[in-house]
Parts: C-alpha cells; sequence; structure tokens
C-alpha cells in the first residue's frame, strides 16, 4: 500500500516537473500566455483594492462624517457638557468636542476680519455648539433617527447634518462591488478559454505522441495529467505575473495619491495587497488553470484513437 502511494504521488511529482520543463522550451509563448493570464487576473484584483482605498478616502476625510448639535441661547456651558457625556455614552458616536460660544466667536472673528463690528453688538450671538462624530458603522439610517431624537431634546436649538454623503458612498462601492464581481466572473472565464485553447493547440502538437502512448496501452487518465499540470502551471505563474503587476502599480500610485491628500489635509495610506488577496489570485490561478486543462484535455484526449 505504502509503495503503491509513494509511486502515485512520485508519478504526479515527475509529471508536475515534466510540464514546467515543457513551459521554459518554449518561453516566448509561455510568457505571452502568463503576461495575458496575469493580466486578466490582476485586473478583479485591482479592481478590489480600489474598492477598499475608497473606503479608506472616504473615512480619512474625518471631517465628512462630523455634524453639529446648536444649543439654545439660554443652554449654558453646564448644559452643554451634560448633553455632550449623554452623547458619548452611545455605542454609535465616537467622539463629541464642545465649541463653547465665547470660542467660536472668538474664531468668527479672527476668520471673517469683522471683530469690530461683532465687538459692537455688546452680547454674543453665537450659541455653544457640539461637533459629533459617528462612528463608521452608523449608517444614514442612524444619524437621521439620532438627529430627530437631538432635535426634541430641550436645550438643542438646530441639529446640522448632512446623510446624503452616507448614501452616496454606500451606493458608490455597493456598484464598485458588484463590478468586481462581474468583472472576476468574466476574466476567470477568459482565463479558463485562455488556458484551454493553448492546452489544445499543444494536444494537437503532440497527437502522435499521445497516439502512441494510447497504442501502448496508456489510460486517458495518464495522457491527461501532463496537461493538467501545464494548466495548472500556467494559471500559477500567471497570478504571481499578477501579484507583482499589482505590487508595482501600488509603488507607482503610492507618491502622487500621499501627495494629493496631503494638498486635502488628509492622512492616507494606499493599501496594498495583503495576504487574503493573494492567496485569492493563486487561487483563482490555479482553478482557472486546472479547470482550463480539463476541459480542453477531456475535450481531445477522447477523440484521439491509435490507428
Amino acid at each position: 500500500m505504502i509503495y503503491k502511494l509513494r509511486h502515485y504521488f512520485g508519478l504526479h511529482r515527475q509529471n508536475a516537473i515534466d510540464a514546467f520543463d515543457d513551459l521554459i522550451q518554449k518561453p516566448l509563448a509561455s510568457m505571452l500566455t502568463i503576461a495575458v493570464i496575469g493580466i486578466a487576473l490582476a485586473l478583479p484584483a485591482a479592481l478590489n483594492l480600489l474598492v477598499q482605498n475608497g473606503r479608506s478616502v472616504a473615512d480619512s476625510f474625518d471631517g465628512i462624517r462630523d455634524f453639529s448639535v446648536y444649543l439654545k441661547p439660554s443652554a449654558s456651558l453646564a448644559d452643554a457638557g451634560k448633553l455632550a457625556e449623554s452623547l458619548r455614552l452611545r455605542s454609535s458616536i465616537e467622539t463629541v468636542r464642545i465649541i463653547s460660544a465665547d470660542d467660536a466667536l472668538k474664531d468668527f472673528q479672527e476668520a471673517s476680519g469683522f471683530s469690530e463690528a461683532l465687538s459692537a453688538l455688546g452680547t454674543n450671538p453665537l450659541p455653544h455648539t457640539l461637533v459629533v462624530r459617528p462612528t463608521e458603522a452608523a449608517d444614514a439610517g442612524k444619524l437621521t433617527t439620532l438627529a430627530d431624537e437631538l432635535s426634541t431634546k430641550t436645550n438643542v436649538d438646530q441639529v446640522r447634518i448632512d446623510t446624503d454623503w452616507v448614501k452616496r458612498l454606500n451606493a458608490i462601492l455597493d456598484l464598485l462591488r458588484r463590478s468586481v464581481t462581474i468583472a472576476g466572473v468574466l476574466l476567470i472565464a477568459a482565463v479558463i478559454i485562455i488556458v484551454g485553447n493553448t492546452i489544445r493547440l499543444d494536444i494537437q502538437s503532440r497527437r502522435d505522441e499521445i497516439e502512441v502512448l494510447k497504442l501502448l496501452g496508456a489510460s486517458d487518465g495518464f495522457v491527461r495529467r501532463p496537461f493538467l499540470y501545464v494548466g495548472v502551471w500556467y494559471g500559477l505563474v500567471g497570478g504571481l505575473f499578477g501579484i507583482v503587476l499589482l505590487v508595482i502599480s501600488a509603488l507607482i500610485l503610492a507618491e502622487p495619491i500621499e501627495r494629493l491628500t496631503g494638498l486635502y489635509q488628509a492622512s492616507f495610506a494606499l493599501q496594498g495587497l495583503n495576504f487574503t488577496s493573494i492567496g485569492a489570485i493563486l487561487l483563482g490561478g490555479f482553478l482557472s488553470g486546472w479547470i482550463g486543462a480539463w476541459t480542453a484535455v477531456s475535450r481531445h484526449i477522447a477523440s484521439i484513437q491509435p490507428s
């Protein structure tokens, strides 16, 4: 039993080595096929990274998630502190910052240049304000419910919140996620077709050899195995080529993106490939290569019979 298993795995190891040698023997044709497969595998992965980085870009502009709660002129700073403390206890709230009426007036005087006119009013027309930052998990519905609840508070005069950006962002990301799925399916299908066509041509070029093997009693499984390993090697090496393309693209884009986000005073680092993405690309290459080779081999090997 042990001998049979050792012999079985030995045959597979030898077939894998021979299949890789076949790729090396025709470097130009192999590299062209591998390049096409790598590009096809890299495109859906690049779109997936685009979705991830788009979410990170939105999160890096922290101020876009903030909304303001304006208190009534009669509300004291202590009232503002109590309301802020109650908001901090909520799971949907990340931070609450209090801007006192005096600080708001001072900032407005410095920014507007109307300090003398404002001083002539005698009283501060600005209310105490709470700047509330929700958590990333707080969607538009939760924010709207929270705004309605705050509007009923005794000391609250107005709540200024914009949930449209949340709806737009979620709609865009959902569209991109669906696009990634569609593109992934189509490009994996393209890889299967490419590998299948390549294996078909390889079978035709080795038709005489296959006929001799079958004449000597070789089974279809024995004849099929080397071609399956050729397809697997195409898929795996094509996946590695796609990973290299993505890494190079990330390195090229990192500095311009960092410079661009710096102009908007946002902290953002381009997210590259992680182990999950790398594993998904290699697995996609392996499966598409194997399926493409199996489809071509199953169809053409059976039709070749020794004459």
